[in-house]
């Protein structure tokens, strides 16, 4: 048995975990692994690397990945699918573990489709792959954005600032809701619901009347104000999935904010730095079950699926159900509305 894999999309913290475990556990069945470059390219081109535990030991501990990664959407590229199934064929894979977020995992679904023998795994820290409790990666970017956010305030109060901080998340405000609330942000704005900005800036004069000097605000990249359809971003490129650079909703609101408040008004855009470094203990862990699991489905023929946490346990289930975007509960907006007020 001859197993392929690949990283696909951003990269975060806890690939190399995965990557370890599926070459462990599959050298344990008498697999042989080979780790396709640069995301899909690699499949396209026909670029690998045969993968030995000697290879892998120790690289969970490492950020990123050592397989590289790519936006690249073979369903973008020119005779992108029928490549991907030569090269399979050629070099006689027998499965494919694609390691990813929602736009790499759906292109998964459509190859499986196509009748290659797929496990999925999930990364994002951006946390919006449904059908799992948490991706990999998600919970190391919190611990990032918490303490950046928590290091502003020591500026921000000494300086009786409003200070922006922009944060990942197209889609969904898991980052900024969990990083907020963690790092202590006084207004959060997530994809979710579009905001006023003068009720952004209602509470912040009210906070300044009560003696608070300085407000925090979480950002997502995402987040839109009242009454705007398009995301605010800084230019029009779009990725081969069909996504537009985000960037400039935090620069749009220090403007703002500055004009109707007469608060001095600085933003941060932590970029990419929430998803550098090593990962957290609990993305180790979590890639460790994740790559380990994964394996497992492969051996047993359960292709089409994708391995999950839901609630302590590493469960499989089938892709096409996977690739609704998680977004916010009611549960979760409660919070955001409950601190904006406070």
């Amino acid at each position: 048995m001859r197993i392929g894999v690949l990283t696909g999309g951003g990269d975060c913290p806890g690939l190399n975990a995965i990557i370890e475990a599926i070459v462990k556990r599959a050298a344990s069945y008498g697999y042989e692994v080979l780790g396709f470059l640069r995301g899909y390219a690699g499949l396209i081109n026909g670029e690998y690397k045969r993968l030995t535990v000697e290879d892998v030991s120790g690289i969970a501990l490492t950020g990123g990945t050592i397989l590289g990664t790519s936006r690249v959407n073979p369903f973008k590229r020119e005779n992108g699918p029928q490549k991907v199934l030569d090269n399979v064929k050629k070099c006689g894979v027998d499965a494919l573990t694609i390691i990813g977020g929602d736009d790499t995992l759906g292109a998964a679904y459509k190859l499986y489709n196509m009748g290659l023998p797929i496990v999925g795994v999930p990364k994002t820290i951006d946390n919006d792959v449904s059908e799992t409790d948490y991706s990999v990666g998600f919970l190391t970017a919190i611990e990032t954005i918490s303490e950046s956010i928590e290091r502003l305030h020591t500026t921000a109060k000494s300086h009786e600032r409003v200070i922006i901080v922009e944060i990942m998340g197209r889609y969904a405000g898991w980052l900024t809701l969990f990083g907020g609330l963690a790092g202590g942000a006084h207004i959060i704005l997530v994809p979710e619901k579009s905001f006023k900005i003068e009720e952004i800036c209602s509470i912040i004069l009210e906070r300044e009347k009560s003696g608070k000097k300085y407000t925090i605000v979480a950002v997502a990249e995402g987040a839109k104000p009242e009454n705007v359809s398009d995301f605010i971003t800084l230019c029009r490129e779009r990725d081969e999935f069909g996504h537009v650079r985000l960037g400039g909703i935090a620069k749009l609101l220090e403007r703002e904010i500055a004009e109707r408040t007469g608060k001095e008004t600085r933003s941060v855009v932590l970029g990419h730095v929430q998803r550098g470094g090593r990962p957290c203990a609990f993305d180790k862990v979590l890639g460790i079950r994740l790559g380990f699991r994964a394996v497992d489905l492969v051996k047993e023929g359960k292709f089409g699926h994708m391995v999950c946490l839901k609630g302590s346990k590493i469960v499989a289930v089938k892709m096409e159900s996977a690739l609704k975007q998680k977004r916010l509960d009611e549960e979760m907006m409660q919070l955001i509305n409950f601190f904006n007020k406070s």
